[in-house]
């Protein structure tokens, strides 16, 4: 066995192509003669799987980490896919965020696209995520790939695929996420790569694009607003040392909004996230920095992007002076809203794990509403779509330009909005508490369990399968779902769906994370409001039922 991993572990030394990995397995095997494999068996026990999301893992040496042969054989995969589909001379738009080994990845991914016959064209910098999406459908591309690991740990790095037709049915939109069949056809397509020299890498050919795909990009985002609308909220903003910065800065400018205060500490690109746990808005500790910055520029609102600017998250002033985030719900709502004020016609549409109230806001505006599995992957992919948003910060308010979540475009309505309701006096609180008068108080929380035994998710789901609940915080399951099985219109997923009931209704989602080590378990309870004065009764009540189901979730899932 031994002597069996480190002849697998020489064989993919001699092909690595990154010096760097190179010498990082070199030392891994030395520790594994001397008898200690633990290190070289957690990078050779198996393969980073392609899935829906991609590639996503931790950057190291070894076909179970995320480095240039792994990219390679991804590459050489999606080049194999596309052809066989017939789009041979194809382009193939690449992008990538400033993460460490993002440009390496890139550029070996345009080096394999023009081996193979395709075009090839990199944008010309790390740029956001919602750039790429965007000129793919711009460029008419084939496909796209952006080389980003979002808001996941500094160590981590990853790789995302859009493709640029209908597939695999001409209803399939272009410029979106890939989704199943595309995931297993491309990840047989790399199982059958073998070994690297059977991999040709062009040495040049590839264009590298200007400014104009991103000129173009914010020139569309100009569509996103009413013309006319008072531009005047001011703004705080964090990039959360990510690729933000540049893009929403001259976005506003264009907008005629004043310019964003910049949270200095976190404005430049990063990839050691230095001043951040976790570079993800909804992190705990994440916002500190911004709201330091609120406190002494006493903006209107603070705005946050995570490192690829794909999501948007929001705070505003609380009673006591300091700042509160905002829910991505909460937003989501907000959004809907201003478009539905706005004119905006169209499917409203958003994920299984997100508030049920968007759906009370289509249902009152008369527009179409439709639910789909996590992800805008699938999200992008409801016809007719006029706006999209899921729980974990991600909005799409402009589909025909951006077929993704995109936090720039998200930033702008946002800021639009709170400039609309500061020209009335009021603010973004004011008009969520409407909302709850209007539809009821939807109140939604999360339960997420980070691990570092994938083991422990495995078990929670099987105990919950097999014993289900029969009541959560005193409300009765009225319905549990295996949504493993399929449910209604939705493919099958792993997840368990409960719907209670018992003087407020609630609903309960638990699934694992798709992109990172976690449970992630999705709340929400539905609390009626007797007119304005009954609205601080109403999330006190909410508060303790949230609170008592995620103590009975964690006790049913053997979490505790």
């Amino acid at each position: 066995m031994q002597q069996d991993l480190i002849a697998r572990a020489r064989a993919w030394l001699a092909e690595d192509p990154d010096p760097d990995t190179r010498a990082e397995l070199a030392g891994l095997i030395e520790v594994a003669q001397a008898g200690d494999t633990a290190a070289l068996a957690a990078r050779f026990g198996g393969t980073l799987q392609f899935g829906t999301a991609g590639l996503r893992g931790e950057l190291g040496a070894g076909p179970l980490r995320m480095n240039r042969a792994v990219v390679i054989r991804a590459a050489a995969g999606l080049a194999a896919f596309l052809t066989a589909r017939g789009k041979r001379d194809g382009l193939v738009v690449i992008g990538y965020d400033a993460r460490h080994k993002s440009a390496d990845f890139a550029r070996d991914t345009a080096a394999v696209m023009v081996a193979a016959g395709l075009r090839a064209a990199v944008l010309p910098r790390p740029l956001p995520t919602p750039v790429l999406a965007f000129a793919i459908r711009h460029l008419g591309a084939v496909a796209g790939v952006e080389v980003t690991a979002s808001h996941n740990p500094p160590r981590d790095n990853g790789y995302k695929v859009y493709l640029g037709w209908g597939y695999p049915d001409t209803a399939s939109p272009a410029g979106s996420q890939i989704v199943p069949p595309a995931d297993a056809e491309i990840a047989a397509e790399i199982a059958a790569i073998g070994g690297l020299d059977g991999v040709p890498r062009a040495d040049s050919g590839w264009e590298t694009l200007g400014d104009e795909v991103l000129d173009a990009y914010l020139a569309r985002t100009d569509a996103v607003l009413t013309d006319g609308s008072p531009r005047t909220a001011r703004v705080v903003y964090t990039a959360m040392h990510g690729v933000g910065k540049d893009v929403v800065t001259a976005a506003f400018a264009r907008a005629g909004f004043p310019a964003p205060v910049l949270v200095p500490e976190q404005a430049e690109p990063d990839p050691a996230f230095p001043t951040v746990a976790f570079p993800n808005p909804e992190e705990p500790g994440a916002m500190d920095l911004a709201f330091a910055t609120a406190r002494a520029a006493r903006p209107d609102i603070v705005i946050a992007n995570d490192p690829d600017a794909d999501r948007c998250a929001v705070a505003v002033p609380g009673p006591d002076g300091d700042w509160r985030m905002l829910r991505g719900d909460e937003v989501g709502a907000l959004l809907a809203v201003h478009l539905v004020r706005s004119g905006a016609r169209g499917a409203f549409a958003e994920s299984i794990v997100s508030s049920s109230l968007l759906a009370r806001i289509a249902e009152a505006a008369g527009l179409p509403y439709a639910q789909t599995l996590t992800g805008f992957k699938w999200i992008a992919r409801v016809e007719g779509l006029r706006y999209g948003y899921e729980e974990a910060l991600g909005y799409c308010v402009d589909p025909d330009g951006v077929r993704d979540k995109d936090g720039i475009t998200a930033a702008l309505l946002v800021a639009e909005l709170a400039s609309v309701l500061k020209e009335q006096g009021r603010t973004l609180t004011d008009l969520l508490d409407e909302l709850a008068v209007e539809h009821g108080l939807h109140a939604t929380g999360q339960l997420s369990v980070r691990v570092d035994d994938l083991g422990i998710i495995t078990a929670a789901m099987d105990r919950l399968r097999s014993a289900p609940p029969a009541a959560l915080a005193g409300l009765t399951v009225t319905r549990a779902e295996d949504l493993a099985r399929g449910s209604g219109s939705l493919p099958p997923t792993d997840g368990l769906r409960y719907f209670l009931d018992g003087g407020y209704r609630a609903r309960v989602i638990v699934r694992p994370s798709g992109t990172e080590p976690k449970l992630k378990c999705y709340l929400e309870v539905v609390v009626p409001v007797a007119g304005a004065s009954g609205l601080e009764r109403a999330r006190k009540r909410a508060a303790e039922v949230l609170t008592a189901i995620k103590r009975d979730l964690s006790a049913a899932a053997g979490l505790q």
